[in-house]
């Protein structure tokens, strides 16, 4: 059996824990830029005026109507708060797969001899008395029918936010209530496919012949149909796979025309994504940036360039990453022009293991590699961007996004720290 722990309404419960004064009260949490509602607690979600993914200059007269409270993302606390869940996790099996930043699915084999039921509301319970965020659980013999009992574990109030599958006849009632659509691993495509020879439910999707499925839904479907039968196909996995690639790329607060301002942004993107390399021991061989101006403007004239460049030597060094991503940049921008986004990619990923030098290579040597690990050990403790390179300026930075409504990263800043007055 496998558990599959599902925090409800992840970004905006992260934000409630440190606001007691919100329990029980609509809360949204908006995508960068404070642009749209990517985000919301059951009691927003109650309100069925507010539509998900709608620009929020669109519903603010609506937002404040209801009284919703309003929270810019805050992707550090999300992360440290998703990690602390995992750590509380760990305490219930030594096999854990953190699916995604809400998700983990826990190896239950060799607990046949627990009531199983009183083990997920145990989980559930710790869960929130340690790190106050609810969570539903779902146990089952397979990864996607425990995604289906997660469902309903959230979805029927008596269930208390824990549900079992372990039965023929829980199996089948539980497909019975699951729509096809709602079946993880479907996509949009097959699932039309699907409606269109009268399969709605996860149910009817089992008693269709394993030849059809094999051959109208690849090998992807065929394994989602032989796990809600219940023959497991996916092991649940303890260590993630090393990225093939690390981009990233975020538009600015305000459109940007001077080349200074520019590279700022890149050398802060190009020291994310550097530092990601160093915790999975990697290096890249390949290094990709890009421009864009506002693809929805009619106003604005469009440019959208981008030039990619083989490394001389893979690396994971910020310093270098960064004095070769101006050099495209420098190639790349032309005046004239008001950008929205600057991006990076790092690819051609392999273990910095297996990374053959020369006698002129000073990017491995014992001094550069110390300073990369002191940069991460200081910036690990003191905070983000405690030491940084000086490509990323000094001043108020223009491109950083509008974050109006961020609440304060209480557990990773300490000048951000939740203060308690008596």
């Amino acid at each position: 059996m496998m558990a599959l722990v599902d925090c409800n309404s992840f970004y905006a419960s992260c934000e409630q824990v440190f606001r007691a004064d919100l329990q029980g009260k609509p809360v949204v949490v908006l995508s960068n830029n404070d642009g749209c509602i990517i985000a919301a607690n059951k009691e927003a979600k109650q309100i069925a005026d507010i539509p998900m993914f709608q620009p929020v200059f669109k519903i603010k007269d609506l937002l404040k109507a209801h009284q919703v409270t309003m929270f810019s993302s805050n992707y550090t606390l999300y992360g440290e708060m998703s990690q602390r869940v995992i750590n509380v996790l760990r305490n219930f099996s030594p096999h854990l797969e953190a699916y995604s930043i809400d998700e983990s699915f826990l190896d239950l084999s060799g607990l046949s001899h627990k009531d199983l039921s009183a083990y997920g509301k145990e989980i559930k319970e710790k869960v929130l008395k340690h790190t106050g965020l609810p969570v539903g659980v779902g146990i089952a013999s397979t990864k996607v029918l425990s995604k289906v009992a997660n469902k309903l574990a959230k979805k029927i109030p008596e269930n208390e936010g824990v549900f079992v599958i372990d039965s023929e006849a829980k199996r089948i009632e539980a497909l019975q209530k699951t729509l096809i659509a709602d079946v993880w691993g479907i996509g949009r495509k097959h699932v039309k496919r699907l409606q269109n020879i009268g399969i709605y439910t996860a149910n009817h999707f089992t008693e269709l012949p394993l030849n059809w499925v094999r051959k109208n839904m690849t090998v992807v479907g065929e394994r989602m149909w032989r796990e809600l039968r219940g023959e497991k196909m996916m092991e649940v996995t303890n260590h993630s796979q090393p990225r093939k690639a690390v981009a990233t790329a975020k538009s600015f607060g305000k459109k940007l025309e001077k080349l200074d301002i520019i590279e700022e942004a890149c050398a802060y993107y190009i020291s994310e994504v550097s530092e990601i390399l160093r915790k999975q021991n990697s290096t890249a061989s390949y290094l990709q940036v890009f421009l864009n101006t506002n693809y929805h403007s009619d106003f604005d004239k469009q440019y959208h360039p981008s030039i990619t460049v083989k490394l001389e030597m893979p690396t994971n060094n910020t310093f270098v990453l960064i004095k070769e991503a101006n050099k495209i940049l420098r190639k790349i921008y032309k005046p004239g022009f008001r950008y929205k986004k600057v991006g990076v990619c790092l690819s051609g990923l392999r273990s910095e293991n297996y990374v053959q030098t020369n006698l002129f290579c000073q990017e491995f040597s014992g001094k550069q590699q110390n300073l990369m690990q002191m940069m991460d050990d200081m910036n690990a403790k003191y905070g983000k961007s405690t030491i940084f390179s000086s490509s990323l300026g000094i001043r108020k930075k223009e491109w950083e996004l509008i974050k109006e409504e961020r609440s304060p990263r209480y557990t990773t800043q300490w000048k951000e720290l939740l203060k308690v007055q008596g």
